[in-house]
């Protein structure tokens, strides 16, 4: 990347300023102009290595000065940036075969993105994986470009996924530069699609994901009853790259018949997602039907006290009495023996529940341990640090007789979870929920452009704890920050997992069935 020369051509180029300087803290060496004109002849004085160039600007425009670049100089890279999402602008610039096409307001990340994809070739080239890799990034970033469906955004998250995990083990570190600043731009890009979406899921005739709510009428109920015992297993917190590498040691025992994404709810915290798995209902109608059963986050004690019985109500509210189960949770290691010692006992069931907390420890572990935080210092090394501790759980074990017993196998989870790397300051009264990922209260004050927004929480069917109380959620890795002792507060959970926000991490969760070998 040594002395890489940038010209960025923008009719309002000082207000590019922290971009240009985020390029040169890069080593990048920027030079920049103010119109088409200027730009034409900077390009006959100097050599360039790629072009940023404004569509919109007055006199010569971006098309017409991209031509006459391309006249001049025709190998050399020119990104078009507009502010107009209009077909024919972008079928012009492809035309006149730009190497990029960016839409306004721009942000470092795509920039930094669209230099590595452009300029760092020769790299991506190098070996067989990053051959593949370089193959496949094109089409994820035009698929990303027009991705605008729940399960296309599936789709698009599994492959991102499965990259991740293809290129661990490889020694170029820009490679996995690249793709994080890739996924980095696919998490910026779900968040505006949420915010145009979310709300609109709850409405009647609408094309709707799978969501928690909705996951065990839509998708266990219609597993149950098929001449063999189902065995469901919830790991609370399961990332999607998680169960990616958790699969492979469940295959020597289970082969899979399915696999899906299905959506959590907001927020993507257990006390709403998990809860909202068991009772079949969103947390509006949740404190509405079963007071005593749900507590808000400004309300004393658990808020997972009732899952068993949320299952109970539901599975009599789908008129399925005959059915037989059972409803276990293991939050630590003797509990999970136990189980394990004794899962005999739970062959006739029609439907045995277990609720698997070890992953939500771990990242709890990973925010309150400095030992955790340098085993899981990274997504990499956190899959790791799963697979370690999942080779030697009861889980295992379970998972083990159950395949001996003929059981199907079903694995889920609640939500995921994010690195969360970079604070968003929110102002909010002491009676402010205190979850990282997002805030409910009133009085909030926070960056709009950081969250996404719930003024009227019962519009996305979640309690109001007083007649003005409103949701945010952090998008992408953002934190929610206080200002009172904000640099303490910023340094201690910087680079640690938090889990209630918007994220493809958070959201795209596993739904897995799998049959005994």
């Amino acid at each position: 990347m040594n002395n890489i020369n940038i010209l960025w051509v923008d009719d309002e180029i000082d207000l590019l300023k922290p971009h240009i300087l985020f390029l040169e803290q890069k080593a990048y060496q920027v030079t920049t102009c103010q119109s088409g004109t200027e730009a034409l002849e900077v390009i006959d004085d100097k050599n360039f290595d790629i072009v940023f160039l404004d569509e919109n600007m007055p006199g010569l425009t971006g098309l017409e000065t991209l031509h006459e670049i391309k006249e001049r100089k025709a190998n050399l890279p020119v990104v078009m940036i507009t502010k107009s999402e209009e077909e024919y602008i972008m079928e012009e610039a492809i035309g006149r075969k730009i190497a990029d096409y960016l839409i306004k307001p721009v942000n470092p990340n795509q920039i930094l993105l669209s230099l590595k994809k452009n300029l760092d070739h020769s790299r991506l080239v190098s070996e067989k994986t990053t051959s593949s890799y370089q193959q496949e990034f094109r089409k994820i970033a035009m698929d990303l470009s027009m991705v605008n469906s729940h399960e296309e955004w599936a789709d698009l998250y599994n492959k991102l996924t499965y990259w991740e995990i293809e290129l661990e083990d490889i020694e170029d570190a820009s490679m996995v530069e690249i793709l994080e600043s890739q996924k980095s731009e696919a998490n910026h890009q779900f968040g505006k699609f949420i915010d145009k979406k979310y709300k609109d899921w709850f409405s009647p005739n609408t094309d709707a994901p799978v969501m928690s709510h909705t996951l065990f009428k839509d998708k266990v109920v219609p597993e149950l009853g098929k001449d063999k015992p189902t065995l469901m297993i919830v790991i609370d917190n399961l990332r999607m790259d998680q169960w990616k590498v958790l699969e492979p040691i469940i295959n020597n025992h289970y082969k899979k018949e399915s696999e899906e994404a299905f959506y959590s709810i907001l927020p993507t915290a257990t006390q709403y997602a998990r809860n909202a798995i068991f009772s079949g209902l969103m947390p509006s109608d949740m404190e509405k039907l079963y007071p005593n059963y749900w507590k808000n986050d400004t309300d004393e004690g658990g808020k997972n006290l009732y899952e068993a019985e949320f299952l109970e109500a539901q599975i009599k509210r789908l008129g399925l009495n005959h059915l037989s189960h059972e409803y276990y949770k293991i939050s630590n290691l003797q509990s999970g023996k136990k189980l394990a010692d004794n899962f005999r006992g739970v062959k006739d069931n029609d439907l045995t529940v277990v609720v698997y907390n070890f992953v939500d420890m771990l990242s709890h572990s990973k925010t309150d341990m400095q030992v955790i935080k340098e085993l899981a210092s990274n997504d990499k090394a956190y899959r790791s640090l799963t697979v370690s501790w999942f080779k030697n759980s009861p889980l295992l074990e379970m998972i083990q007789q159950a395949q001996q017993l003929g059981f199907k196998l079903i694995v889920t989870t609640d939500h995921g979870t994010i690195n969360v790397k970079h604070p968003s300051k929110v102002i909010g009264d002491r009676d402010t929920s205190l979850n990282l990922r997002y805030k409910t209260g009133r009085s909030l004050t926070y960056d709009k452009k950081e969250v996404h927004e719930a003024k009227d929480p019962k519009a996305i069917h979640l309690p109001s704890i007083t007649m003005s109380s409103s949701f945010i959620f952090a998008k992408s890795d953002l934190f929610f920050a206080y200002p009172n002792n904000y640099n303490h507060y910023v340094s201690y959970y910087r680079n640690t997992y938090q889990h209630g926000g918007v994220s493809l991490e958070e959201m795209i969760i596993p739904f897995v069935v799998m049959s005994p070998r």
